[in-house]
């Protein structure tokens, strides 16, 4: 199911916009004109004998111990084969913040939770999507910790 087929299910009220490509989360937040802080950044880590995602916002960087003891397992970044796997509908590296939607724990920063909207990349690198957090929160149940330094 693709993310907006989900957010229509689910009834969750959704901005998308188009904008030029982008990679990195920095160049997405500036390619869609949103504060860093604001887009939530998908990192996928190898958790144990499994995967997960843990979410923050652009401007922070996963500390894999701290996200290891969160965990409660060894954690380490998903290689680009791993994660092609993972993700057969979006595109590699612009994976959207629902782990429910593959089968996947999903790790939020407290950063991130105080936030009052996100964005994140909708499966592509030129399109985005805007919710609140609280539908977002609901939406994917996530454990909340504290597991990033700000960039």
């Amino acid at each position: 199911m693709d993310i907006e087929e989900f957010l229509r299910q689910a009834k969750i009220p959704y901005e998308k916009k188009h904008h030029p490509a982008a990679y990195t989360a920095q160049e997405v937040a500036a390619s869609a004109h949103v504060p860093g802080d604001m887009l939530a950044k998908t990192v996928v880590v190898r958790a144990g004998d499994g995967y997960a995602l843990a979410v923050c916002p652009a401007t922070h960087l996963v500390d894999l111990k701290k996200l290891s003891k969160v965990v409660g397992a060894e954690v380490r970044l998903a290689n680009e084969g791993e994660m092609e796997n993972l993700f057969e509908d979006a595109e590699l590296g612009a994976a959207p913040p629902f782990g429910n939607l593959y089968g996947l724990a999903t790790y939020v920063d407290e950063s991130l939770s105080e936030s009052k909207h996100i964005v994140f990349q909708a499966g592509t690198h030129e399109d985005t999507i805007k919710v609140s957090y609280e539908d977002y929160r609901k939406a994917v149940e996530p454990e909340i910790a504290d597991f990033t330094s700000h960039v």
